[in-house]
C-alpha cells in the first residue's frame, strides 16, 4: 500500500454508492468503520447535491472489534429496511470492514427481508472505483432485470450514467435529444435515475446505448448475451463521433431521421482564418480512458492539434489507450500515480493540458494552461448551467473549455509584450482597480549550477509566449552549461533558439 496525496480513483465501494446514489427506491447498507463515512462529502459538497446519498452504515469503532460485528450488521440492515422501505437493498463492506470477513450480504439475506437484497463483493485491495461502478450496475441489473416483450415503439436504454460522473446529467439530455431526432424513444436511463422497477423493464428495449464504457459495458455484455440487445460502440463525443454515432443507430434500427446541425459552432471555426494561430499546438491528454480517447480525435483530427503525450488511469482499459497511442506514434502513459504523470508533462511541455483535477493543479505548477476534459473533478466541473460533453452541443462546449486558455494565453503574451509601456507595466497594476496598486515581486525560479541571467536576456525572455516561456528558459539553460557559459545574455538566448530549431 502506498500513501498519496491525491488519488485518481476512490475504492470501489465509492462506486457502488455512486450506484445507489443516482438511482431511486434503493438503499446502501455499507459494513464500514466510522471512519469510512467520508464518502457523503464527495455528492453533498463536490456535486452539489439537494440532498444525502441513500446510504446507512454499520459505524463500528474499535471497541466493537472485541464483540460481534457480524450481530452489527444484522441490526442495521433490518433498522434501515423499517426506516426508509427501500423497493431494494444493496450491501457491501468498505475497504476496512473487508478484512473483518463478515459476509454482510450472506448475514442481510438470512434476515429474509421482504425486497431484493443483492450482495456485493468488492476486492477493495485489488479493484478501484469505476469497477465498483461497473459491478454494483452488473449485479442490480442481473438480480432484477424480468425477460419480456419488445416494447411497441423503438426504445432504447442509455447505460452507464451515475451520480457524480463527469458532465452525465447534461449528457443524458443531450443524447436523449439526438435518439429523439433520430425517431428512437427513451425505455430507461440507468443507473442515474432508475428505479429497482426500471431496472426490471430494461430487456423491452429493442438496443442499449453504452454511454460509458467505464461504468455500463460489463451490463451491456450481459444485456446482450441474455436478452439479445445490441448496444451501441462509439461513444458521442466529438462532431465526427456524435456522426458516427447517429450512423451507428441508424444502422441498428432501420431509421432514418436525422439531428440538425445548425447550432454546431466548431466545424466553421476550424475552417476559419482565426483557427491558424492554434492549429498545431502541442497537448497532453489524461484521464479515463472514454473521454481521452475521445478528446484525443477531437484534438487531432477536428482542431489540428498535436498530440505529444496520452494516457489513462484506469488499467482495465490500458490495452484499447496503448493501441491509440501506436497510431500517432506514441508510448501510452498508463499509471495512477500523479507524480509520474506530472514528470511525463514536465518533459514533453506540451502548450494545453487535457486531463482531470490533478492535471489542473499540475499545470498551475508548472505555467501550463489546462482544461478539464474527466473525472476526478471539483466543484466546478458541476456546472449549473447546461454543459454537456456529448453531441453536437457537447461539441460547442469542449471547444469553448479548449480554446479559451489558449486564447486567453494569447492576451497573457500581448500585455508581455507591452509590459514596459507605461499603461501595463507591473507597477501601475490591474486596471480595474485603478492602477495604483503595486504587483508583488515574484521570486525566480532557482537557476541550475549557478548560471546568471542578465538583465537584457531576462528582458528579451518575457517577450517568448507565457505558454513556452518556461520551455525557452530551461532550452537555455541547458544550452548555456553545455557550452560552460555563466552568464546568459541575450546572444546567448539567440543562440539557443537557432540550436534547438535545427
Amino acid at each position: 500500500m502506498k500513501l498519496s496525496v491525491w488519488t485518481y480513483e476512490g475504492p470501489p465501494h465509492v462506486g457502488a454508492m455512486r450506484v445507489a446514489t443516482g438511482m431511486g427506491g434503493l438503499h446502501f447498507l455499507l459494513h464500514a468503520p466510522q471512519g469510512d463515512t467520508y464518502a457523503d462529502l464527495l455528492f453533498t459538497m463536490i456535486e452539489r447535491r439537494d440532498h444525502r446519498p441513500p446510504v446507512t452504515y454499520t459505524t463500528f469503532q474499535a471497541r466493537d472489534l472485541g464483540a460481534d460485528t457480524a450481530d452489527l450488521v444484522r441490526q442495521s440492515a433490518r433498522a434501515a429496511y423499517e426506516r426508509f422501505r427501500p423497493d431494494a437493498m444493496l450491501i457491501a463492506a468498505s475497504c476496512t470492514a473487508e478484512l473483518l470477513q463478515d459476509d454482510p450480504g450472506g448475514l442481510a439475506r438470512a434476515l429474509d427481508l421482504p425486497v431484493p437484497v443483492i450482495a456485493l463483493d468488492l476486492p477493495s485491495y485489488q479493484r478501484k472505483e469505476n469497477f465498483g461502478v461497473d459491478e454494483a450496475f452488473l449485479q442490480i441489473t442481473r438480480a432484477l432485470a424480468q425477460p419480456q416483450a419488445r416494447s411497441e415503439p423503438v426504445t432504447c436504454n442509455l447505460l452507464g450514467p451515475t451520480a457524480l460522473g463527469f458532465r452525465h446529467r447534461d449528457d443524458i439530455e443531450e443524447v436523449t435529444g439526438l435518439l429523439s431526432e433520430i425517431g428512437v424513444a427513451m425505455n430507461v436511463v440507468a443507473p442515474m435515475g432508475a428505479t429497482p422497477a426500471d431496472i426490471a423493464r430494461l430487456p423491452a428495449a429493442h438496443f442499449n446505448v453504452l454511454m460509458y464504457p467505464e461504468t455500463g459495458e460489463s451490463t451491456a455484455r450481459w444485456l446482450e448475451r441474455t436478452h439479445g440487445q445490441p448496444y451501441t460502440k462509439t461513444v458521442p463525443i466529438g462532431v465526427g463521433a456524435t456522426r458516427a454515432f447517429i450512423a451507428e443507430v441508424q444502422e441498428l434500427t432501420g431509421l432514418r431521421g436525422a439531428p440538425g446541425e445548425k447550432r454546431l459552432r466548431l466545424p466553421w471555426w476550424s475552417a476559419s482564418v482565426d483557427s491558424t494561430y492554434l492549429t498545431g499546438k502541442r497537448v497532453f491528454l489524461f484521464g479515463d480512458a472514454t473521454h481521452v480517447a475521445t478528446s484525443a480525435r477531437i484534438a487531432r483530427d477536428e482542431m489540428g492539434f498535436e498530440i505529444c503525450g496520452i494516457g489513462c488511469y484506469n488499467r482495465e482499459f490500458a490495452r484499447p489507450i496503448r493501441a491509440l497511442a501506436r497510431e500517432m506514434g506514441l508510448t501510452a502513459l498508463i499509471t495512477d500515480d500523479y507524480l509520474d504523470v506530472e514528470a511525463a508533462i514536465a518533459e514533453a511541455q506540451p502548450e494545453l493540458i487535457l486531463g482531470t483535477q490533478m492535471e489542473r493543479h499540475i499545470g498551475k505548477s508548472l505555467g501550463i494552461p489546462c482544461a478539464v476534459i474527466s473525472a476526478p473533478t471539483h466543484v466546478q466541473d458541476f456546472p449549473a448551467r447546461y454543459a454537456p460533453q456529448m453531441g453536437f452541443e457537447g461539441a460547442n462546449v469542449i471547444f469553448d473549455t479548449w480554446v479559451h486558455p489558449l486564447v486567453m494565453g494569447l492576451e497573457e503574451h500581448l500585455l508581455a509584450m507591452f509590459r514596459e509601456d507605461f499603461e501595463f507595466n507591473d507597477a501601475a497594476g490591474p486596471s480595474h482597480h485603478g492602477g495604483t496598486a503595486p504587483q508583488p515581486a515574484v521570486a525566480p525560479a532557482p537557476l541550475p549550477d549557478n548560471v546568471i541571467w542578465l538583465a537584457d536576456a531576462e528582458q528579451e525572455l518575457r517577450k517568448v509566449p507565457f505558454f513556452v516561456r518556461g520551455k525557452a528558459r530551461r532550452n537555455t539553460e541547458a544550452f548555456a552549461l553545455e557550452k560552460g557559459v555563466s552568464e546568459i545574455t541575450i546572444d546567448t538566448l539567440y543562440e539557443a533558439k537557432a540550436h534547438y530549431a535545427r
